[in-house]
């Protein structure tokens, strides 16, 4: 005869396990945006060092909460609420994955801004960003730990505070390029760690998203619409800057 409760008992160990996971790996990556803000605050090239090499760890999580993951839906067939929790995890490990990857991004950018003289008062408006976008994921997270779903909304719509941030920098940096040509090697680092600011936000969003997803069964009806009016700007930077090393 199967033991049902063994069985569910053993279910649940793993579970939690990968919620550990999860949230060992959310502290990293909260770490590596910490780091590398504050490397390119204080213009410290040991500590944008420090978030690259540790960028691996977040990797390995990644690849454990997959393997855990995947074994979980072959060996327990999971239905409903717990096939709609480990499907989430999986989506929010890939997610942190990438926040960490942006903020690796940061930190390579940062040993190369330093040979050049700070840019006026961009590194203040830098710092908000990076608060926002910290506080974000910070509550991003929470709200994965509390199921809490009136929270991760309140994510979502907190994301257009960082697209008006970007934007506003984004034409800042444009206009520094304008009136000083030497200044253009340093903008279009710091325009890319304001990208890369941007692009943690949307994370952390898709994060807040996939916990209403586990809570209620289904995504938002609506997606809040980007409030990013630079795409077309965006693509020439890229092209621009196609070869760049620091490219994540």
């Amino acid at each position: 005869m199967i033991d049902r409760k063994h069985i569910h008992a053993a279910f649940d160990e793993e579970l939690e396990h990968i919620h550990t996971l999860i949230m060992t790996m959310g502290g990293l990556v909260e770490q590596a945006i910490q780091k590398s803000s504050t490397a390119l605050r204080i213009r410290d090239t040991e500590l944008s060092e420090q978030v690259v090499e540790n960028d691996s760890a977040i990797d390995k999580i990644e690849e454990s909460v997959n393997v855990e993951a995947v074994n979980m839906l072959s060996r327990r067939q999971p239905q409903a609420q717990d096939l709609r929790t480990i499907v989430a995890v999986m989506k929010i490990s890939s997610n942190l994955e990438r926040m960490g990857d942006y903020a690796k991004n940061m930190a390579k950018r940062t040993s190369v801004i330093v040979q050049s003289p700070p840019l006026g008062p961009s590194n203040g408006s830098l710092k908000q960003m990076s608060k926002t976008v910290k506080q974000l994921t910070k509550d991003a997270l929470d709200s994965f730990i509390r199921r809490d779903a009136t929270k991760a909304a309140n994510v979502i719509q907190r994301d257009e505070d960082v697209d008006q941030m970007y934007n506003a920098l984004f034409r800042e940096f444009l206009t520094h390029m304008m009136e000083d040509q030497r200044s253009i090697t340093p903008a279009m680092h710091y325009l890319f760690i304001a990208k890369n600011l941007e692009r943690i936000g949307d994370h952390a969003t898709s994060i807040a998203e996939q916990v209403i997803f586990l809570v209620t069964g289904s995504l938002p009806e609506q997606v809040r619409p980007k409030d990013d009016q630079t795409p077309y700007q965006d693509q020439r930077l890229e092209v621009f800057t196609s070869n760049d090393k620091c490219k994540p």
